[in-house]
């Protein structure tokens, strides 16, 4: 390690100054804070090395490039600490930005001419302890670095498992708790940011505090779903149950929207934590002509059923499915089916258009990987991806699935990635937290999970430009997910009553407007 060889960590810390004096904007006065750099036990940890830079500047969108200054590679949270201390006190602060696995979409973990904080560094020091599950299996303390595929693998070993989850597991726990994390167990569990305890945050002012509902709870709510912009989630205590070991998992597929509609919304409907009737997953997708009936996120429907499925989809141009999952373990294997046909029973999907499987409930979780190994080995994973993700009250879906669906999309016939659609219960949201979502009890997720090529993701983002102008010219109640705005006005429109608290928030815990400038809420002018 460089740290071992203090001539080494000079020359490296005078070519980080160097490169960092272009933070501060001065040039030779600066210099005398080489000695200060020098002296802090992180300068052998941070790297301007040219692939370095290069792989901080890009993120899994392919869509933004932003340069930074300098990667800090930290074995520790106290290494975090220490350069947002570093930061805060110099006369002109620089940007800091922490970066998960890089799975953004628009530069949101991104930092020009500041610092780019790489939290997997961290896997690599924990010596084991980065998932640590208490002796009675209730929960779980997760470093921020780790990923949600390595949660699931650790605690499954212990027979147990957290409940509400991503589509894609390879993203990092603070990554998705500085949003949501949302998928199909949403409409029963809430968000991931709901299924939270306790977190250690390191705020913009260098303050390494631990916080929960009843122990710094402004920090608490205001770090769950803040976009990075109030602290650093190193640690997060997760609630755990029993793990099931397998799942039914049924697709069933619509040729109208509101029949699609109405049985998604009475299916949630039911969604007691403690109600053993409930469906444990829920979410639905559009299949069109544009694509196969498989796509990315799984491989599901037999070869043998695909030219009726695509007769269908030529006949209605659009295809509603309706996905849902009943986990189930040695104590209920021989109830499952029942309480499956309960559930199912009077919906009003297409009579054969019904499909099952039986699979563990690790692969279930696991779905998107075999997606992606597939794309990757195919050159296909790494391109742009102009996502647009958005949630839509239930009262204006009708409209959004006329005007947007049948309209905007089958009339420019671009689309041929997935596109999700799946309702979500406000009631299972904490609006303390900084999220944001429609007012309306029942509403609904919308995502438009584009690949392009790097010539022509702009076409693909003009639908995304022409979708958000319908649903603000129609007065649809829009919010995004993953939201990225270019002025200080957008941000103040989306965020809405919560701005002012979301504000002052800000001001109470970075005050200095250090921390993901990537998300350019208050860097933007």
């Amino acid at each position: 390690m460089a740290v071992n060889f203090p001539i080494a960590v000079y020359f490296s810390a005078i070519f980080i100054i160097s490169r960092l004096m272009t933070i501060i904007g001065i040039s030779k006065p600066w210099i005398n804070n080489s000695a200060k750099i020098i002296a802090l036990d992180i300068a052998g940890k941070l790297s301007v090395d040219h692939s370095v830079i290069e792989s901080a500047s890009q993120d899994f969108g392919q869509i933004v490039k932003v340069i930074p200054e300098a990667v800090l590679y930290p074995s520790s949270p106290e290494d975090i600490a220490t350069l947002i201390k570093f930061s805060y006190n110099n006369s002109v602060p620089f940007s800091i930005a922490a970066k998960g696995h890089g799975h953004s979409i628009r530069g949101q973990a991104m930092a020009s001419k500041g610092v780019v904080v790489d939290m997997t560094s961290m896997k690599k020091h924990r010596n084991g302890t980065g998932i640590q599950i208490s002796t009675d299996g209730l929960y779980a303390d997760v470093g921020g670095e780790q990923l949600w595929i390595d949660v699931l693998n650790s605690t499954l070993e212990r027979g147990v498992a957290p409940v509400s989850w991503t589509d894609y597991l390879y993203l990092t726990v603070g990554g998705t708790l500085s949003n949501a994390g949302i998928s199909g167990q949403t409409f029963r569990y809430g968000p991931q940011i709901s299924n939270v305890y306790e977190m250690d945050v390191i705020t913009g002012k260098a303050d390494f505090l631990t916080c929960s509902p009843k122990k710094n709870s402004d920090l608490f709510y205001a770090v769950l779903g803040g976009l990075g912009q109030f602290g650093i989630i190193t640690r997060a205590r997760i609630p755990l149950q029993p793990a099931p070991r397998r799942v039914k998992w049924l697709r069933m597929l619509y040729n109208g929207f509101s029949a699609f509609t109405r049985d998604q919304e009475l299916l949630i409907s039911i969604n007691g934590r403690k109600d053993k009737t409930a469906l444990d997953y829920l979410e639905g997708s559009l299949l069109m002509d544009q694509g196969s009936p498989d796509n990315w996120r799984s491989s599901f429907f037999p070869p043998a059923d695909h030219p009726k499925i695509i007769s269908m989809i030529t006949k209605h141009r659009i295809i509603y499915c309706l996905e849902v999952v009943k986990n189930y373990d040695e104590q209920t294997k021989n109830t499952v089916d029942k309480e499956l046909q309960q559930l199912l029973k009077g919906l009003n999907y297409m009579p054969g258009f019904i499909f099952e499987k039986d699979v563990q409930y690790a692969e279930f979780l696991n779905r998107v990987q075999s997606g992606e190994l597939k794309l990757k080995s195919q050159g296909l994973w790494d391109v742009p991806h102009p996502w647009l993700n958005l949630f839509i009250p239930k009262s204006q879906m009708a409209d959004f699935n006329d005007s947007v669906f049948k309209g905007i999309v089958l009339e420019r016939n671009i689309t041929t990635g997935p596109v999700l659609v799946y309702p979500m219960n406000r009631k299972k949201w904490d609006d303390k937290m900084s999220a944001v979502i429609p007012d309306e009890e029942i509403f609904y997720t919308v995502g438009f999970l584009h690949s392009s090529g790097f010539d022509d993701w702009e076409a693909f983002d003009d639908q995304n430009k022409e979708i958000m102008q319908f649903c603000n010219k129609a007065g649809i109640g829009v919010k995004r997910y993953l939201p990225h705005y270019n002025t200080k006005e957008q941000w103040i429109h989306h965020f809405g009553s919560k701005w002012k608290t979301f504000q002052q928030r800000k001001h109470q815990f970075d005050p200095k407007m250090l921390l993901s400038p990537g998300q350019r809420i208050f860097n933007n002018n």
